[in-house]
């Protein structure tokens, strides 16, 4: 496993619960990636409270909450800060990737982006050109991790972010290559995946999908592995 170390010299198992927002109110279908306005749905804020409630069952010792500024993702985490009687703290690093498709709508008909227009976004896929380097990503959510792992030393802390720099992270973890197709991520809508540390180590690594029942029911879902097997996104 990769060692994330920070300057404090950790005495105690920390968890870091890294979760990915719920399900977004988007009838049209936009690829929004980093676009503002863009809330959770009525089912989305479901799936927020199903996380919360899921971390009470479990008894989750949560003493941080950082999340990205976009407000899919602060929304995913208030239910676990209010229950917890915690403050969201924002972090940048844990925002959308950059995407030049932004504003299209490409999960309406994910056809169009291959229309000769877009041909020359497309010269370097393994990067990719169309958007933010994958080893970018990942590496702006390591520091968010260590960020994560300072704050909640010795306890717990959730920490929402989105689909791809959630997937860049756990790639670069487990030490494979960035480049993918999108539905092998395995990073539902609410989604958890927990990273164990004992002092600076990371030691295990975990996924769940304490949603899995709503997200079986989402309307805006993309591309990827879940435990919601009857819904595979547009």
């Amino acid at each position: 496993m990769t060692s994330l170390t920070t300057d404090i010299d950790l005495m105690d198992t920390t968890i870091i619960h890294l979760t990915r927002h719920g399900e977004v109110d988007n009838p049209e279908g936009i690829l929004y990636a980093r676009l503002p306005h863009f809330h959770l749905s009525p089912l989305g804020h479901q799936m927020a409270r199903a996380v919360a409630n899921n971390f009470q069952a479990i008894s989750a010792d949560i003493t941080t909450v950082l999340s990205s500024p976009l407000e899919r993702a602060i929304e995913t985490a208030t239910p676990t800060a209010e229950a917890y009687g915690l403050d969201i703290i924002t972090d940048e690093r844990l925002i959308e990737a950059a995407n030049s498709f932004e504003g299209i709508a490409v999960h309406a008909n994910r056809s169009q982006i291959l229309h000769p227009r877009y041909w020359n976004r497309f010269t370097h896929p393994l990067r990719p050109s169309w958007g933010e380097p994958y080893h970018e990503q990942a590496y702006r959510m390591v520091g968010a991790l260590k960020r994560a792992l300072h704050l909640a030393r010795g306890h717990a802390a959730m920490v929402v972010s989105h689909q791809l720099p959630i997937w860049c992270l756990r790639s670069f973890v487990e030490g494979r290559h960035f480049a993918h197709l999108p539905s092998q991520r395995e990073c539902s809508l609410a989604s958890v995946t927990s990273f164990t540390f004992v002092n600076n180590t990371l030691v295990g690594m975990s996924y769940d999908e304490p949603a899995a029942d709503l997200v079986a029911k989402a309307k805006d879902v993309t591309p990827g592995r879940s435990q919601a097997i009857t819904n595979a996104g547009r």
